[in-house]
């Protein structure tokens, strides 16, 4: 039986060898790889609709905080530039730092309450069975598209003083809830949780879902506990959405006007003012727009500066991760 010759290969096709007798690499070619512009200008609609809806308006409420407007400037309409003055009358005010730290404060037990509650409610309905997901689906549902309006008068109603429900349920008739700032902060935070929570919980349940059974399997070979399995396995898949969810509610939360607004106007006495509520005031009831501008401007400041280092905080994490 004739064993085959092998076909020698043409020297130029052999790749070089050092002299070691390991293979080189071919080098690469010089220069860079010419992109294509096409992705570029498919973003070009996108960007000039994004300019126009909210760089430009940004643009005019930053002009605007360095004038002197008022009712009649508008009527009149001259323009009047006065520099920083409107930062310095509102930087040097002590009520709007104090309205600044309870607005900071808010937020936090706002976002944080959300997130527990989002989170957990998203853990539980993966445990559930089918029946009760459903059932406690269909209520954050109704939750979540009730609007803010309405929900916010149903909340007071519940809270009422002579016909609230939560006083006959609590054993406490005649008990007012809207008579102090630490209790309205309270019915306020509540409405915004009720309707922020199953955001979060549907979000937390569909990433848990998206959690492969093998993880948990290979955890409980290993001897982990159920505890030690949502540690090692669930929070650290979790961790990024869980990051995002905490991201938007700060967002959302900060700049809350419509429950606060309507459940007591900032009242009573002034001690459940938030900065938009302090920003209306201001502006649209002091007609000093002016004014009411460069405190806009410097929430968003504020709420900048915040998000910057949370940012750099979460992809911190994620390297380290």
């Amino acid at each position: 039986m004739s064993v085959p010759t092998p076909t020698p290969t043409a020297s130029r096709e052999l790749p070089e060898q050092s002299p070691a007798g390991a293979s080189v690499a071919p080098p690469r070619p010089a220069g860079r790889r010419r992109r294509e512009p096409l992705p570029y200008l498919l973003l070009v609609p996108s960007l000039v609709a994004l300019g126009a809806l909210f760089a430009y308006p940004v643009y005019l409420l930053f002009r605007m905080s360095f004038q002197q407007l008022g009712f009649g400037e508008l009527v009149r309409r001259v323009t009047i530039f006065t520099g920083v003055d409107n930062y310095t009358e509102i930087l040097g005010d002590p009520e709007f730092w104090q309205v600044v730290w309870r607005t900071v404060a808010f937020t936090a037990v706002c976002v944080g309450l959300t997130m527990a509650l989002g989170t957990g409610i998203g853990l539980l309905l993966v445990k559930l069975g089918t029946k009760m997901t459903i059932a406690v689906s269909i209520s954050l549902v109704l939750a979540w598209a009730i609007p803010i309006v309405t929900a916010t008068t149903l909340w007071q109603w519940m809270f009422d003083s002579t016909y609230g429900v939560v006083n006959f349920l609590l054993g406490t008739p005649g008990h007012d809830w809207f008579a102090s700032g630490l209790s309205t902060f309270a019915v306020i935070v509540i409405i915004i949780v009720w309707q922020a929570v199953p955001f979060v919980a549907f979000t937390v349940q569909a990433g848990v879902l998206t959690i492969p059974d093998e993880y948990y399997e290979a955890a409980r070979m290993d001897g982990a506990s159920g505890w030690r399995a949502f540690r090692a396995v669930t929070v650290p898949i979790l961790r990024p959405i869980l990051f995002v969810l905490a991201f938007l509610s700060t967002i959302w939360d900060f700049k809350v006007f419509t429950q606060v607004w309507a459940v007591r106007q900032g009242g009573p006495d002034g001690q459940t003012v938030t900065l938009p509520i302090y920003i209306y005031d201001m502006g649209i009831a002091s007609s000093r727009y002016g004014l009411a501008a460069a405190g806009a401007v410097v929430m968003v400041a504020i709420l900048g500066v915040a998000m910057v280092v949370y940012l750099r905080h979460m992809l911190r994490t994620e390297l380290e991760d």
